[in-house]
């Protein structure tokens, strides 16, 4: 019974894993799986060694206060994968901790392949030396990425996205809509902060403060009728901790703005239906920006981060744009105002052009479409096909 040692560091990861597992034991119901997994991926039937929760740390800053740790559970983590003699690893993303796990297999003959490109493409070009020495194949999820791979002569397969495969081309905004529960006619903002405690600690008062004036716009906007007062806003968050932190916003907001009701609800999870029933999605930097343009959403991407990561990673940089949207693009279509523009008044000034301006808007889903096109190849299927032809 073969075995795949497998590794996810955070939700996406972990979400991209569980397409993997679903596809490869559909081929071979025979393969069994251990690493580091989360709970999409363990409901595929993934061993997990530790929790998705101890690796999933982003930013220097971050990464620096957990370092000691991070090195000792990987050690650790290798140690008892090597005992399970896997047939094979798969890092997927997290780079930072999965390309040392990766050159220490292929070291020893075991194939490690990495799913899902490092941003070599963004910042840090130089990782290919490092990223050949570590893997035997790169799986990449974007279609300007291969080549990049080729001129260093790293194997390298371009699979697509899962989630192009996932969602329809067009979105069902109106059962969306339903599902939770909005009045027909309302104006919908969607407001994505981040998963982490970490994203939402930074986002959650600006979120707040940019819904406190966007409410008071819409409200003083005379060409609306008042019973479509006041916009609804959207939060998914999936943990208690972090709808705790986004309620504190809340609350402390009126301090700042004492004659403005929101209209804002926080939903537990329902991210998907938040972005599809929304009219336009303000939305932390991530993978939730793909979803967003994948459901032909115009948006405003924004992020704030500690002071240090932001001038490190301004300095290691080399695109103009960090949403995947505009670099899939190659324009900015889309705002991007990062930390010191990510201001509730630049947010909602931004949100509110995009409203007025539907032209634009139509201009901006038209290229989501075409983005959509070709993100979708049956992605888990033709990761699986590269997978199993490691398999001795």
């Amino acid at each position: 019974m073969p075995k795949i040692a497998i590794v996810a560091g955070e939700a996406s990861g972990d979400l991209l894993g569980s397409h993997l597992i679903r596809a490869l034991k559909a081929q071979r119901s025979d393969l069994t799986f251990v690493g580091i997994a989360g709970p999409k991926m363990m409901a595929q039937g993934a061993k997990s060694l530790f929790s998705i929760e101890n690796i999933s740390v982003r930013g220097y800053v971050e990464v620096l206060k957990h370092l000691y740790g991070l090195l000792k559970l990987r050690k650790n983590l290798l140690q008892q994968l090597l005992t399970e003699k896997p047939a094979l690893f798969i890092g997927v993303d997290a780079p930072d901790f999965n390309l040392w796990l990766e050159r220490r297999f292929k070291q020893k003959g075991i194939a490690a392949i990495h799913y899902v490109s490092p941003s070599i493409w963004a910042w840090r070009g130089g990782r290919v030396t490092k990223i050949k020495r570590a893997v035997s194949h790169i799986l990449a999820l974007f279609p300007f990425e291969p080549i990049l791979y080729e001129a260093a002569n790293v194997p390298v397969t371009y699979v697509g996205h899962p989630l192009a495969d996932e969602l329809p081309l067009e979105p069902n905004t109106k059962v969306a809509r339903e599902t939770l529960k909005i009045k027909p006619g309302k104006l919908v903002v969607a407001m994505l902060p981040g998963s982490r405690q970490s994203e939402v600690k930074q986002h959650a008062s600006l979120f707040v403060k940019t819904a406190h004036l966007l409410t008071k716009l819409q409200i003083s906007d005379p060409s609306l009728p008042a019973e479509l007062h006041p916009i609804q806003f959207l939060v998914p968050l999936i943990t208690r901790e972090t709808r705790a932190i986004f309620e504190h916003a809340i609350h402390d907001s009126y301090a700042e703005y004492p004659n403005v009701e929101l209209n804002l609800q926080i939903l537990f999870g329902h991210a998907h239906d938040a972005m599809e029933a929304a009219d336009i999605v303000i939305v932390a930097s991530g993978t939730a920006t793909l979803e967003a343009a994948l459901l032909k959403k115009p948006m405003v991407i924004t992020y704030r981060m500690p002071a240090l990561s932001w001038w490190i990673l301004k300095r290691m940089r080399y695109q103009p744009f960090v949403g995947l949207p505009n670099i899939l693009a190659g324009k900015f279509l889309v705002p991007e105002l990062l930390q010191d523009e990510a201001t509730p008044q630049n947010l909602s000034d931004a949100t509110s052009r995009l409203l007025a301006d539907t032209n634009y808007c139509a201009e901006i889903k038209q290229i989501f479409t075409k983005i959509h096109l070709n993100l979708k190849q049956n992605t888990a299927e033709k990761a699986a096909a590269v997978i199993l032809s490691y398999l001795k």
